[in-house]
């Protein structure tokens, strides 16, 4: 078996159509830190080398609607429960508060950021 070459950090990329309002719930809401202003694109350390980052949309680049389909941005932490009232208390509305997911051992809950992405964060149970 060959071991494929190093990958040194990673990136997941966001069009919204308000690059400021994303900025602003990213910053504000979440507390990420910026890392890289392009100007049009933004990146934010989200842990240690996972970055993510929004690129504002023409109309061209992404097509309408309300709802990015396909895509989940997750954040793993042991805190579910603490995150949920911390963006709870920051005016934050819940698709789904915290809940065990039996099917596949996580307890998690969703959000959405302003360009409808879903955020979901989450912990693994374990098996004790």
């Amino acid at each position: 078996m060959s071991v494929h070459p190093q990958i040194d950090q990673q990136i997941t990329f966001f069009y919204t159509h308000n690059l400021n309002a994303s900025t602003e719930f990213y910053e504000q809401k979440l507390g990420f830190e910026l890392w890289l202003d392009q100007g049009t694109c933004r990146i934010f350390t989200v842990s240690g080398s996972g970055y993510l980052g929004l690129c504002q949309a023409s109309e061209t680049s992404t097509p309408p609607g309300d709802k990015q389909l396909g895509v989940i941005f997750t954040l793993i932490t042991q805190q579910v429960d603490e995150w949920f009232e911390y963006l709870k208390e920051r005016g934050i509305e819940f698709e789904k508060p915290p809940t065990l997911n039996e099917k596949y051992n996580i307890y998690h809950c969703f959000l959405r950021d302003p360009s409808g992405y879903l955020i979901e964060i989450q912990r693994f149970e374990t098996n004790d």
